[in-house]
């Protein structure tokens, strides 16, 4: 039999033509037949599948002999032949037993839980029928970790699914959870139980993305945004980068996919912003800088490959596994951290304020945004919320999000080209950087300004791309996901890397999958929905290269004089650390 072979099967009575070596879960999945589960992940198509069947709710009975067996779907394999029952009464029975087991064990605060109402356990409950709790269990007192500014971890709300354990080790191959000892006293837990703050965590929030409850979730700042808007003598201003107008729309029922610049716009003004700014701005501004940065170092013989800056849990990352690496990613703070710094000179400048008074607050797909704006040498950003609660803010004003009209970002610091739009997906920065180092470099029109090669998540992991500029042939590299950032530097390290630039970012698809995002599920689709509105939004703007930005040019002519000068790389551009793995 070919391993493109089927088996015919039968769920719930109904013919299914499922694959060789498909789980029960998997054929059910197919054939749009539901089963719950809470400890099986798969990530998005890549390899990476989670299923220690440790969780049992997806237990259904497999029919055979004089009476049937339960088996978990997720770990039982198709065969031909083969007969099972999702909806027998006894498959149902053992799964509102676990469900109410679980519950014995798990903390009852639902209604001020952070995942509340975006809870795996909790939905799965409310299906199956579950009432009341017959079990009193001992109740697990494992000490929460609030100690980063990004991740807080609640280990009594932990149902030992393990999501965390495998895209912390599998994808993003960082290894800073596992699970520890046994029995009721098993929990996922960090080496030594050392505080998260102080470990190799990169904080890029995958743990917190796929986590099934409230036992991971990200730091909140929405009530420190509220005091500032009502703060009279505070001038806040906000910024919100691309991959957010791509997903938030979700939130508030619409379609994956659904551009909702125009009302997230109003939303925010609504919500009382003084100042409503673009990151999309600075991320222009990243593309000049960091074109300007490759240009020297291609021809002054600088540090290559040149590595972009933007991710701040890629900065992490490189900071504790690669630290003798650390004179290859670009100086270039990130577009959230320029806008931050330039809020409080340029802007404040511009407008007459006195740049205390200002408050700045970042939207952002990504909880490692939080971590890098309480970084020592950056902290010119206040505050960063996530898009979820951007959300949670709109609807805490009783905004009808959906009845909004379009808005507009104030022109000054908020006007952007196509090339800062498409930062949020992964591919987007380095052929952002590419059509303005092409053009600055041979002073020629680049005919072409997409770069098919370098886009997408499907097919390879590692996408590359070459590029002809004045006879030399320019090669470079794209890759999502840590563990293939992690590829591509072992290749550095030995010496067979030919690539003069490479892109990172840590979350699987780039920006639009960050840990703060509208949750996916792990669905491929959802995510190529959200890439394709920042494509399109591109591809519509009239204006498309970042150097070509009225505002960016502004900027430099009023303020900074020349891309990569002393002023621009006093106020836009920092410094790494050396950290402990």
């Amino acid at each position: 039999m070919s391993d493109n072979a089927t088996v015919n099967i039968k769920i719930n009575d109904i013919p299914v033509a499922a694959k060789k070596g498909d789980s029960v879960l998997d054929a059910a999945k197919q054939a749009g037949i539901h089963i719950p589960a809470l400890c099986y992940l798969n990530m998005h198509d890549l390899e990476v599948l989670n299923r220690p069947a440790s969780c049992r709710i997806c237990v259904v009975e497999q029919v055979g002999g004089r009476k049937g067996k339960l088996v978990p779907a997720c770990a039982t394999f198709v065969f031909e032949g083969m007969e099972v029952r999702t909806n027998s009464k006894r498959a149902l029975h053992a799964r509102r037993t676990v469900v109410e087991l679980m519950l014995s064990d798990h903390p009852t605060d639902c209604l001020t839980c952070a995942k509340n109402l975006d809870c795996q356990l909790q939905t799965f409950a409310a299906e199956l029928g579950v009432r009341e709790i017959p079990y009193e269990g001992e109740k697990t007192n494992f000490e929460q970790d609030l100690s980063s500014h990004s991740i807080l971890r609640d280990p009594n709300k932990c149902i030992l699914c393990r999501r965390c354990e495998a895209v912390c080790n599998e994808v993003q191959s960082v290894g800073a959870l596992s699970a520890v000892n046994r029995g009721f006293h098993t929990t996922v837990t960090t080496a030594f139980d050392t505080p998260l703050i102080d470990t190799q965590c990169t904080f890029c929030g995958q743990c917190a993305a796929v986590c099934p409850t409230g036992a991971i979730v990200g730091a909140a700042y929405t009530k420190e945004v509220w005091n500032a808007l009502n703060d009279p003598d505070k001038y806040v201003i906000v910024q919100t980068a691309p991959a957010i107008r791509a997903a938030l729309g979700e939130l508030f029922g619409l379609p994956a996919g659904t551009d909702v610049t125009g009302k997230m716009v109003e939303a925010l003004r609504r919500l009382g912003f003084d100042q409503v700014l673009s990151t999309n701005f600075t991320a222009d501004v990243t593309v000049v800088e960091e074109g300007a940065e490759l240009i020297h170092r291609v021809k002054h013989g600088g540090a290559l490959p040149m590595v972009t800056s933007c991710c701040p849990a890629w900065i992490k990352f490189v900071e504790h596994h690669y630290p003798d690496l650390l004179d290859l990613p670009s100086s270039c703070k990130s577009p959230q951290e320029m806008l931050g710094a330039l809020a409080k000179t340029y802007l404040a400048e511009k407008l007459g304020i006195d740049p205390s008074k200002i408050v700045s607050v970042s939207v952002m797909p990504c909880l490692a945004k939080k971590y890098e704006a309480n970084r020592e040498e950056l902290g010119d950003v206040d505050y960063v919320i996530s898009t979820r609660e951007l959300g949670r803010m709109i609807k805490e004003a009783g905004i009808s999000f959906n009845d909004l009209p379009d808005g507009e970002f104030d022109s000054f610091m908020g006007t952007s080209s196509g090339a800062g739009d498409i930062f949020g997906t992964t591919g987007g920065v380095l052929e952002a950087v590419l059509r303005t180092f092409y053009e600055k470099l041979t002073n020629k029109p680049l005919e072409k300004l997409e770069f098919e090669a370098l886009r997408g998540i499907e097919g390879t992991v590692i996408k590359e791309a070459e590029i002809e500029v004045d006879g030399t042939k320019l090669k470079v590299a794209v890759a999502h996901e840590l563990r293939n950032a992690r590829k591509l530097l072992d290749d550095i390290r030995a010496g067979k890397s030919e690539y003069h630039a490479i892109e990172i970012m840590a979350c699987p698809g780039g920006c639009i999958a960050g840990g703060g995002q509208p949750n996916h599920n792990s669905s491929e689709e959802i995510l190529k929905k959200r890439r394709e509105v920042l494509y399109s939004v591109d591809k519509n703007k009239s204006l498309r290269r970042a150097h070509d930005n009225p505002e960016v040019k502004k900027l430099y002519e009023e303020f900074l004089g020349e891309p990569h000068s002393k002023k621009a790389h006093d106020l836009l551009h920092t410094e790494y650390v050396k950290r402990s793995v």
